[in-house]
């Protein structure tokens, strides 16, 4: 078996091995020509399916009504495994809801573009055009290049709620199980058939309850509900070898996110050189068109769609220390190449957040070239001068789980000959990426305090049913995504908007305040000048403006002209690897 499992990590995925039928080894084949294709085709189109399953077609046909039934089993093995991530993601993001930390920035956001979508819009929010002072109308394409999100605009017909968004992306990721499953079944195509099951109920099991996932889930929504599945999908086709259909899903994928180019060019260039060893020129061919298409794309939506779109350049530059901008920073590695080792490993953070990735997969995803997929998302990051982009309880290690996972089994594979060292290997990834989950996530769900609202937020739910309909809101970025359905809302800042009702805790820090005295103060302000206090309990104030015509000191809405700013980073965030 040991040149057979080589297959899922440095050599062609699947087919060019086959089994001897009635015998358990695998013989190494060639290339195939045009009769070896014809040949398995008039096996009655089982080819495809049998090489999922290990390649035991004759053996198993043989075993009369156990077929059958094995096939059934497994089949419910995998709907009980994919059934179970929907419901444990689903709890996850529903309990974020329901304990109020589930907030404007990022639920809000996405709740508002995806609605604008379903109205036959661009996508806007004008939870983040009003506080990052973008221009009116300014869509959310300008910022990110998300066109993913407008397939969930129908959802939005049957129920014009941010927690459709919540139960989508449960869904979508769990989507992604079957896939693992077939491509656990892909690498392990020539280990014996009770191996082939435990690869595929492992990597099933593994892939749902996996602490990104969770991560994501609690976190409300982003866009990464889409690449995980868009992501898994081209990797097991290109396992596969259905190079169209890899090549389909690859152009998906790079709607997902403007950097998800730079994935589609590491798998193009990974997927030719299997294809070239196993002799498929469509495969090459494919493959090097992903090669150059995939950063193509990237560097076109980056340069042009995205300002065409009105994104101010350079907004999202955060390699400040490698140089003022691309093209300073290129030059900068250029004539010093170990500013790029130097930047990665401070703080001390970023060191640690590589252990933990890799490590809760016992480092099982560097024995595979299709950990190459990562690099791009990791290089981005442990760059970064950002440090949200550090810690682990984010939703943007959800981008790396389907490409980690997938070189895990793809290495578990190419060790399977060594049976010891294959179990211990899986044993400690199972171990470690359980420990990790329960740390991460599913502790969540059995702690009662955590499904309900912490006592400073309770009120805000109570003072947010007493605005009507319809009203423009400045609320407390907690609480904004219960208003985004009914009201035109906007998320309390530093600057006064002059909507109709504001509402705001007083005695508990809330984003983007620096302080609980600026929140007082930004009271203070509002009752002087126009605003009446109308609700008021356990520090959470409900003001409504009854005098229109009261000028408010600093009052500004952004105009045509204005200056889009970024976000100043709180102290605190990056300082830890699990800060929640």
């Amino acid at each position: 078996m040991g040149s057979a499992v080589t297959h899922g990590v440095a050599g062609p995925p699947v087919g060019d091995t086959h089994r001897v039928p009635g015998r358990g080894t695998a013989a190494p084949s060639g290339p195939r020509d045009a009769r070896d294709r014809d040949r398995d085709r008039g096996r009655g189109g089982d080819w495809g399916r049998d090489r999922d399953r290990g390649g035991d077609w004759g053996r198993d046909r043989g075993r009369g009504g156990d077929w059958g039934r094995d096939r059934g089993s497994d089949r419910g093995r995998g709907i009980a495994l994919t059934v179970l991530c929907l419901l444990v993601c689903a709890a996850l993001g529903l309990q974020s809801w329901t304990a109020l930390r589930a907030t404007g920035f990022d639920l809000g956001i996405f709740d508002q573009a995806v609605r604008a979508y379903a109205h036959a819009e661009l996508p806007r929010s004008p939870i983040k055009n009003v506080h990052h002072e973008f221009p009116p109308g300014f869509s959310l394409l300008g910022d990110h290049f998300t066109p993913a999100l407008a397939l969930l605009a129908p959802l939005y017909w049957l129920w014009d709620d941010p927690r459709t968004l919540i139960l989508a992306q449960a869904a979508l990721f769990a989507a992604g199980v079957p896939v693992v499953r077939r491509i656990a079944r892909h690498a392990f195509a020539d280990a014996e058939p009770v191996v082939v099951r435990r690869a595929a109920d492992l990597g099933g099991l593994v892939y749902a309850l996996g602490w990104p996932l969770l991560n994501s889930s609690y976190n409300g929504f982003h866009e990464v509900a889409f690449a995980v599945p868009f992501t898994l999908l081209m990797l097991e086709r290109g396992l596969a070898r259905q190079y169209g259909a890899a090549a389909f899903w690859a152009a998906l994928l790079c709607t997902a996110k403007e950097d998800m180019g730079l994935v589609v060019g590491a798998f193009g260039l990974v997927l030719a050189v299997r294809a070239h060893r196993a002799g498929h020129r469509t495969g090459r061919a494919t493959g090097a068109a992903l090669a150059l298409a995939g950063p193509l794309v990237s560097a076109l939506v980056i340069t042009w769609f995205l300002p065409t779109m009105g994104g101010p350049e350079g907004y999202y530059w955060s390699y400040g220390r490698l140089g003022a901008d691309p093209g300073d920073a290129l030059t900068h590695v250029l004539t010093a190449p170990w500013v790029l080792l130097q930047v990665a490993v401070t703080p001390f953070v970023k060191v640690a957040m590589l252990a933990w990735i890799l490590g809760t997969l016992a480092l099982l995803p560097l024995g595979s070239p299709t950990f190459l997929l990562a690099v791009p998302l990791l290089a981005e990051r442990v760059l970064s001068d950002n440090p949200n982009h550090w810690p682990v309880i984010n939703h943007y290690d959800a981008f790396l789980w389907p490409i980690l996972l997938t070189a895990a089994l793809e290495t578990l594979a190419r060790l399977h000959g060594r049976r010891g060292a294959t179990r211990r290997w899986a044993v400690a990834a199972l171990a470690l990426s359980s420990a990790a989950a329960a740390v991460l996530g599913l502790n969540l769900l059995v702690r009662p305090d955590f499904w309900q609202p912490s006592p400073d937020k309770r009120p805000l739910a109570t003072a947010a049913a007493l605005i009507p309909d319809g009203a423009t809101v400045e609320a407390d970025n907690t609480i904004a995504p219960r208003l985004t359905a009914r009201t035109d809302v906007v998320i309390a800042d530093r600057t006064p908007r002059g909507a109709d009702w504001v509402l705001l805790r007083t005695e508990d820090r809330t984003f983007p305040f620096a302080s609980t005295d600026e929140q007082r103060q930004r009271i203070d302000l509002l009752l002087a000048h126009g605003y009446t206090e109308v609700w008021r309990q356990d520090g959470t104030v409900l003001l409504h403006r009854t005098a229109p015509t009261t000028p408010v000191p600093g009052m500004r809405r952004p105009g045509p002209d204005s200056t889009p700013i970024r976000e100043a980073v709180p102290e605190d965030v990056g300082a830890g690897l699990l800060l929640r």
